[in-house]
This record gives C-alpha cells, structure tokens and sequence, in this order.
C-alpha cells in the first residue's frame, strides 16, 4: 500500500472502527510501523479524545444503523438469481445542465443564464457545443472536462464478487456494497462447463453457501468469509457522467474479463436507452 500521512491517519481510524478484530489488529499493527518513518503524522490515532473517539463514533453508528435496519425489516431478502444493471437514479434536465456547464467558462454569463439559453436552443446547436467540447479523441484517454461532472447517475448492479471488486478500484464515484452472501446466486464459467466439471462446481458452491448459512447464525460479520467469490454481490453506484465515460470505456474493452465489460456495457446503454442522454452516451466513442 503507498499513501499519504493524511491518508494513512483515515485508513486507520476506519480500520480500528472495523467489526472483524483481525481488520483492528491490521490498524495496530501498521500504526507500529508507519510511526517509525512518519511519527508526526499519526500522533493523533490513538488518542483516546481523537482518533479513538473518531472511531468509537463511526462503530457505534455502524452498530446503530444495523439494529435500526434489522429492526425495520427484519431480515427481508431481495434475492435475485441472475445479474442485473439497473439505472436507479438520474437528472433529466441534465443535458441542459451539462451543456451550460461546459459553455460557462468560455462566457460572462450567469449560471441562471445560460440554463435558459441552453434549454431554448436547437438541437443542432446543442451537438454543436458538445461536439466542440469533445472534440476529436484519438483514443480513450483523451478526455473531456469537467463539464460532464455536472451530470449524476446512480446504477444498482448484481454482479459475481470478482466483477466487483474490479469496479470498486474506480475512485471518482461514490460505491457502496451489501454483505457477500450466497443469495443471489453465482457465475459459473463456460470453460467450467467445457472442462465437464459442471457438476462438481456446483457442489462446491452449495458447500460455500451452507458453511455461510451456518456461521451467519452466530458470526454475521464472518460469514462472507465462507462465500466463494464466484457468488453475486449487489451493489451502488453513484457516479458523474466523466466518471462514467472513463469506467465504461475502460472497462467494456475487449482484454477485459466478460463480467464486468457486460456491467459496463449496460451502463452505457441504461445511459442512451433509460436516461434518454444520448448525448452523453455518444461522448463515450470507445465503449466495446
């Protein structure tokens, strides 16, 4: 791991709030060694009127909203038992908003202003705008600017664990993810099938998923730890329209693993399709 001193002070405060005692042996443990090089960083972790009642509040508010959450619904379960992309959340004024944002820096105009210059332009004019913005990319890194972060979405999506993973490496994006569970069901690979080990995958998912059941009893905080990761987790995404063209560019390429290019292959289309932002969408030229 490489960060900052900032960073490392926020690392470990979360992870001496952590529920699993192995993730607070982790925090001491790196505090140990991060005070032999940056000291002066981290004198405020574990003290116990700072760091130590930063992380006090952030477990008993952990604490709280799970009892507030079993209390309210009792242990319900959506299960699903195949994977899903779903456009949940979006601004359908947003193209308006994301084209007066790009025109703003290049005026003296108000924002209330351009709002409504904007909302009463052709829609030729308004391809104008956004193709000058974009202007001629010659490969996926060349992106535009920040105007797109004027426009937000939010994605559900039920995807196997590995997938996940994969798209929660992306930092420009609020993700947030239910606890691993055999609920949802699990991918099994072509190859698996090809291989003629079908069979025996099964049997080993089902084992995963009864050791889950069991220790979810007594430890459910533990219990992913006996889920394989072939397993779908459900998960949120809140994301701005940059982000969106970078994460769907990016991962819909053809090296990619197939879970996740479908995932971002979906977003792309709920964008077009769902949102009705086709403008949006055709910014994003190099989705696969």
């Amino acid at each position: 791991i490489y960060g900052s001193g900032q960073a490392y002070e926020a690392l470990l405060l979360r992870l001496r709030a952590h529920p699993l005692p192995e993730a607070r042996a982790y925090a001491d443990d790196m505090l140990n060694e991060l005070r032999k090089v940056i000291p002066s960083f981290l004198r405020r972790v574990d003290v116990p009127d700072r760091g130590g009642a930063w992380s006090n509040y952030l477990a008993t508010n952990r604490s709280a909203m799970s009892e507030v959450a079993e209390r309210l619904f009792e242990g319900r379960v959506d299960a699903e038992d195949e994977a899903a992309v779903r456009l949940v959340d979006w601004d359908p004024e947003a193209e308006t908003k994301m084209i007066a944002a790009m025109l703003e820096p290049h005026t003296h105009l108000s924002d209330a202003t351009l709002l409504a210059e904007v909302a009463s332009m052709s829609a030729e004019d308004r391809r104008s705008v956004v193709a000058a913005y974009v202007g001629q990319r010659s490969n996926r890194r060349h992106k535009p600017g920040r105007g797109l972060e004027r426009v937000n979405y939010r994605f559900e999506v039920v995807a196997d664990y590995g997938a996940f993973r994969d798209l929660q490496r992306h930092r420009m994006m609020t993700i947030e993810w239910q606890d691993l569970t055999p609920y949802h069901g699990y991918l099994r690979p072509a190859e698996v099938d090809d291989a003629g080990a079908g069979a025996e995958y099964d049997r080993a998912m089902a084992t995963s998923a009864g050791l889950h059941d069991v220790l979810a009893r007594q430890f459910p905080d533990r219990a992913s730890y006996a889920v394989a990761l072939g397993y779908r987790v459900r998960f949120v995404m809140n994301l701005n329209a940059r982000e969106a063209m970078h994460l769907t560019e990016l991962r819909s390429a053809p090296q990619g693993h197939a879970s996740y290019r479908v995932v971002a292959q979906q977003m792309h289309r709920a964008i077009a399709d769902v949102a009705g932002h086709r403008l949006v969408a055709d910014m994003m030229s190099y989705v696969d």
